[in-house]
Order: structure tokens, then sequence, then C-alpha cells
């Protein structure tokens, strides 16, 4: 599904220009959903933490049992060759991705011989600095580990995603503030989730029900270099509700303000105006 125009494919060893098929109906990842993904960003000319999203969708590979055929240096110079087809106004989705082909005797495994690569890059504009997200509760939780590959980028999970968005939008919200299975607050249902309490950040710790997002990360490497505490612990909604501000980081849109969690309303505080900054200075430098 093209969310976004002006779409090149690389598959089997070369760029094609648009939204080219990739995969047959009997292969693994169209009816048993092995498939995984990756997403960054081109930028002004800038596209910042590449080498550590090529080098995710490859661990993500194998999680899902599929065997990762590109390595990281490759995968990072086939994008930027695709790139270089795009203008540097232009804002690029990238997205690396793998899945199955072949089945086992039973099927229900991917044979680790047989794996399709892609990746598609898409045009797609990044949202305003003023575009604020509004979160609520949700009744559908994140899975762990023994329930479901959480450890993995992988498309398979998403449906639950969507159950979670569809519930929020009836609500009249555009997104949600999502628990882990002991009901302690794990991300967003697009992305993680940051709070900023009394100057201080705070985010839900890494605890195998959610991807600790590469952007998170760079986040919080940047607030820890400018001299801002920031603590990995465990938060409740509570928390949130008692926040002085709340955003949220994905590799989309990098950082995401939230207006509202239900009935509490925030405005967009100094601390997520400077993590933007933060985030795109550190870019410019490394991107």
């Amino acid at each position: 599904m093209a969310t976004g125009k002006n779409i090149r494919t690389y598959f089997e060893g070369r760029w094609h220009d648009g939204d080219v098929p990739i995969m047959r109906a009997a292969d693994h990842g169209a009816w048993l959903g092995s498939g995984v993904f990756d997403g960054a960003r081109y930028v002004d000319g800038l596209a910042p933490d590449l080498d550590a999203h090529c080098a995710r969708v490859n661990r993500s590979a194998e999680a899902l049992m599929l065997t990762s055929t590109v390595t990281t240096a490759a995968m990072v110079e086939i994008v930027r060759d695709g790139l270089t087809a795009f203008s540097r106004d232009t804002a690029v989705y990238i997205r690396p991705m793998y899945w199955g082909i072949d089945g086992d005797v039973t099927a229900i495994v991917p044979n680790a011989d047989t794996t399709g690569f892609a990746v598609c890059l898409e045009e797609i504009p990044m949202a305003a600095p003023t575009a604020a997200a509004t979160l609520t509760r949700t009744r559908f939780r994140r899975p762990v580990l023994e329930d479901a590959v959480v450890n993995a980028k992988a498309g398979c999970l998403y449906p639950n995603n969507a159950r979670m968005l569809v519930e929020a939008r009836s609500k009249g919200f555009s997104n949600a503030l999502v628990a882990d299975a002991m009901g302690n607050v794990a991300e967003t249902a697009t992305a993680n989730i940051f709070m900023v309490k009394d100057g201080e950040v705070f985010t839900p710790i890494a605890n195998g029900t959610f991807l600790a997002g590469i952007t998170r990360a760079r986040h919080m490497s940047n607030m820890r270099a400018d001299g801002i505490k920031v603590h990995e612990t465990v938060l409740s909604f509570a928390d949130f509700e008692a926040a002085d501000e709340v955003f949220m980081s994905g590799n989309m849109n990098k950082v995401t303000p939230v207006s509202a969690f239900d009935e509490r309303q925030y405005q967009v505080g100094p601390v997520t105006r400077r993590v933007r900054e933060m985030y795109w200075d550190w870019a410019a430098s490394n991107g």
C-alpha cells in the first residue's frame, strides 16, 4: 500500500521506478506473515542513523527465522544509490524489507535458504513541527516474547497496533497510549513515548514488550549530553496524567508533541522543542 508518492523499488539487484510487485501469492511472507521491515528517513539531504536501521532489519529477519542476505554496509550503499534520484529537499521514507519465500515440510517454518529482499523509497513529507497527537487508553496491550515476535520489527505485529488506533479514533483521539502485560505504560500504537516532569525526562524502561527505537536512543543520548536528566523506568498512566509535557519518538516524524491524554491537556513545552532542535543539529553533523 502506497502511503506517499514518487516511489522507487530495489528488487532482484536493481532499482525500478514505481511501486512494483515483489511478492507472489504462494510466498511464505504473503500467506504466513513472515515479513520484516525497517524505516529510516531522508530529509534535507540527510539520512540519520541509516546504518543502524539497516542493521536492525537484519536482526529482525533473524528473529523471524529468515536469513538476512544483504550486509549492513551493502544495504546502506544500495539505499544511498537509490536516493540519488530524489532532490535534496524531498522527504523520503526508506524501507528495507525481507520476507520468507518457501516453507519447510510443514509449510509453517520459513525456509532459511530462500529469503526475499527489497527496498522501497517513498516520498512522504515530514509532519509540521506544530502537529500534535492526542492520546487515550486502549483495551489492547503489547504482547510479550512468549506470545509474539516482539524482538523484531515485523509486519505481523501491526494488526494489533491497528486495533489500538481504530479504538482511539472511535473515541476522538489520534493515537493510543498502550500498556504492557502488567498494565504499565509501554509506548503508543505507533511510536515510543516520553514524558517530562519538573524538567526531567522519563520513558518506559525497555522490558521486551516493545522495540526500544533507534530514534528513542538518539534522543536520550542527545538529552544526556545536553545535561538533561533522563530516566528509563516503570511508568503508570497516572504518571502521564501528572506530566508537564509528553512527546512521541519515532522514525517517521522524529518528535511529535502530545497535546492531550484523555482529559489531561498539555502545552508543547521547552523540553519537547529542545529535543527536536538537538536531533536535527545532531543529524546535520552526522547524517
